[in-house]
């Protein structure tokens, strides 16, 4: 299974362009075809610096290379102990220990 993510957040990336961390892609040409129908839907807006082109801002790895040595860590607080810890930067609001969600189910 495959990733896209953007290479400055390491934030998953799903459909359109937006990050969703459920995303993933079977082959690498899946993955490579995602990217060149974002480019061209992006091409349409008429946003023609290429700093901002998927083509350019997006990366695939494989996930389980993705997760071991790419993705981010950000530090956060146990929101009920109030200890300091870091968690990769896609990880869902409703399996942080840092966000109510997480308390609550």
């Amino acid at each position: 299974m495959y990733v896209i993510y953007e290479k400055s957040t390491t934030y998953i990336m799903g459909g359109k362009g937006r990050p969703d961390h459920r995303a993933v892609y079977k082959t690498m040409g899946a993955a490579k075809a995602a990217i060149t129908r974002w480019s061209k839907a992006w091409f349409k807006t008429g946003d023609q610096c290429r700093d901002n082109d998927p083509v350019f801002r997006y990366a695939i790895a494989e996930s389980a290379y993705f997760s071991k040595n790419i993705e981010k860590q950000r530090r956060v607080k146990n929101m009920m102990t109030g200890a300091e810890f870091s968690e990769p930067v896609n990880t869902p609001a409703y399996m942080s220990p840092s966000r109510e969600s997480y308390w609550s189910m």
